[in-house]
């Protein structure tokens, strides 16, 4: 059996008896935890040991651990600053602050693994043009240089902890008001205008970038379509012009923003029809059930590669995590940094 193109969540805390009957179904290749999925470390590493063995392959196992208000597991766990805090850091010191992206990536990533999950969709690289709210303090900083760099080292943290790096939301969500969650968020700039927020792509690409997600954002100067379901975003630039080998994910496609081309078929088809590799579909299990029935994507080797490559890598028990020097070294630079005040003002002006 291969991994099918879909993710999806389950009800619990483990696994029910309809969750199973999903699970091993061909068109299923992942599931996404949330914080409904989570107890203490015992509960979630049994949960991830259950869907792993669920079906062969196993089937990929992610969550939203970015820190700051999107943090799913926190009690057991290191608790993450929100991403806007690395940036601060840079602009006291770039170096140190690049030393603490690689570590806080290693840690998030690392406490992950040792529980069993395979990815967390990290790092946002949108930019904060202090227009979007569901963005805000998840971005690293404006500046879409610091960015980059800050997202390549914080990628390099989590391929030493064994994890897969997953930049969103392509090609940026950061400057439009609306929240993709609720409706379709409209970005009117030029394709030129779009440079700044693609550049952290370009490096992360550059550095062995293994998976982008797709936002629910619609840029009617390039595409008519979100760039979640365009073949312009997805075939022609992403793939195309930046040159971009590794998985596709879309946003969650329940999403609001996703809802402007159709129902959820339409939109998982569209999807594919474009490029990308795993539709992430959460909290809907009758559109999940709609899916499995009637959606009949054609195999493809390709993306069966590409998903099998997000797949977590040396993984080690809690205990041993916790004895290691790297991971209190880790939890070193971590209290450092949340114990510094996130402002700094300078004196002499109004």
């Amino acid at each position: 059996m291969t991994l099918g193109p879909l993710m999806i969540d389950v009800a619990g805390v483990e696994l029910g008896s309809e969750d199973r009957e999903l699970l091993r179904h061909p068109l299923v290749g992942g599931v996404i935890l949330f914080s409904r999925n989570y107890v203490d470390n015992a509960q979630l590493a049994a949960l991830c040991a259950d869907i792993h063995a669920a079906r062969t392959p196993p089937l990929i196992i992610a969550v939203d651990q970015e820190g700051g208000r999107v943090q799913r597991f926190k009690s057991g766990f290191s608790l993450l600053p929100p991403a806007r805090r690395i940036g601060h850091e840079f602009d006291l010191d770039a170096d140190a602050a690049l030393e603490l992206a690689r570590r806080l990536g290693w840690l998030m990533a690392a406490e992950l693994r040792a529980h069993g999950v395979d990815h967390s969709f990290m790092p946002c690289v949108d930019l904060d043009y202090g227009t979007s709210e569901v963005i805000g303090e998840r971005a690293l900083d404006s500046r879409s240089n610091v960015v980059a760099q800050l997202a390549v080292a914080y990628a390099h943290g989590m391929r030493d902890a064994g994890m897969a790096a997953t930049a969103k939301h392509f090609p940026g969500h950061g400057a439009v008001v609306a929240d993709s969650h609720r409706v379709l968020p409209v970005d009117r700039r030029e394709l030129v205008d779009l440079q700044d927020d693609i550049a952290p792509y370009r490096l992360l690409i550059a550095n062995g970038l293994a998976a982008v997600m797709v936002a629910h954002v619609v840029y009617p100067a390039v595409d008519a379509q979100p760039a979640s379901v365009s073949p312009r975003w997805i075939q022609g630039i992403l793939r195309g012009e930046l040159r971009f080998q590794g998985a596709v994910f879309t946003d969650d496609l329940s999403m609001g923003g996703a809802a402007s081309v159709g129902d959820l078929l339409t939109r998982s088809r569209l999807a594919l029809d474009a490029g990308c590799d795993m539709l992430v579909v959460c909290n809907d299990r009758e559109g999940v059930r709609t899916l499995i029935e009637r959606l009949h994507p054609e195999p493809s080797p390709v993306s069966q590669l590409r998903l099998v490559r997000m797949r977590g890598r040396d993984g080690m028990s809690l205990e041993e995590l916790h004895a290691t020097p790297v991971w209190r070294q880790a939890r070193e630079a971590l209290a450092r940094a949340t114990a510094r005040p996130a402002l700094h003002l300078h004196s002499g002006s109004a």
